[in-house]
């Protein structure tokens, strides 16, 4: 995105002359009277528009996009959310950071990180945003759990997001350990999530292949497994999962140009 800053600065006036802004930018996410879109979710907000929709975070998207058609049957009461985001989501540059760390590394060479606050090659490290002092949490969790409640409809939805960035260059993987209304079983999560728009699963338990990131870079459907009852919640009401997806198309671009062909539409 061309970054928050730059939003606020143009975005209003662009709206304020009959455009219709469609921003991939932090800047207006949360505003009330702008609506935060996933269309697989809830492209009926997008009627409420005053001239700017917001593309909500990318971690967020490729999060709920695949719990959404649960949520519709059984509704979620908690959400426990790991990410593993990939350089993309930090820009071309973080991208050439880790393909020139990673070329020292293995090198015997000195690498002194310049875009993130990290050595990235071989490396795992807590996501390069604000951390607030009071929750705890990083910027990215916090938009994470944010926008989900917003998009969802659901203000009171319990959830907690740790997000991490991974040195992979592209696609990234989320965690996810849900909880439901009621007892839901892995076959019917599989069954829900086998006819989901944008959704595609990829849970082959027999050969231990599930979403990896050099499947998911790419492609326009986000990648689904490791589908599974979690042990820790004797009730039955809670599943565990496994999603991959690419940053730059369904957690950004596509989206976006999702949102701009719905306006269309309507």
């Amino acid at each position: 995105s061309a970054g928050g800053s730059i939003s606020r600065r143009f975005a209003p006036a662009l709206a304020a002359s009959g455009t219709i802004v469609v921003d991939n930018s932090s800047a207006f996410r949360m505003n009330a009277d702008v609506p935060l879109v996933v269309p697989e979710i809830n492209a009926n907000t997008i009627r409420d528009h005053r001239g700017i929709v917001a593309n909500p975070n990318c971690a967020a998207i490729l999060t709920i996009t695949p719990l959404w058609p649960i949520h519709r049957v059984n509704p979620l009461q908690r959400l426990i959310v790991s990410t593993y985001q990939a350089a993309s989501g930090a820009g071309a540059a973080a991208m050439e950071e880790l393909r020139e760390s990673t070329r020292a590394h293995l090198a015997g060479e000195r690498y002194e990180p310049k875009v993130l606050p990290h050595p990235y090659a071989f490396n795992v490290f807590s996501h390069n945003t604000r951390i607030d002092p009071e929750t705890g949490y990083n910027e990215e969790e916090t938009k994470v759990m944010e926008e989900t409640r917003k998009i969802f409809g659901e203000p009171n939805l319990r959830i907690s997001a740790t997000c991490v960035r991974v040195p992979i260059l592209r696609a990234h993987c989320i965690s996810v350990s849900f909880e439901c209304e009621r007892p839901i079983a892995p076959a019917e999560v599989r069954e829900i999530l086998g006819t989901a728009p944008g959704v595609k699963l990829v849970d082959d338990a027999e050969n231990n292949y599930f979403p990896m990131p050099k499947d998911a870079s790419g492609q326009d459907d986000l990648l689904v497994g490791r589908i599974r009852r979690d042990l820790s919640d004797p009730s039955g009401r809670s599943i565990s999962l496994f999603i991959a997806g690419d940053q730059l198309l369904k957690g950004a671009a596509l989206n976006a140009v999702q949102i701009a062909e719905a306006l269309l539409e309507k």
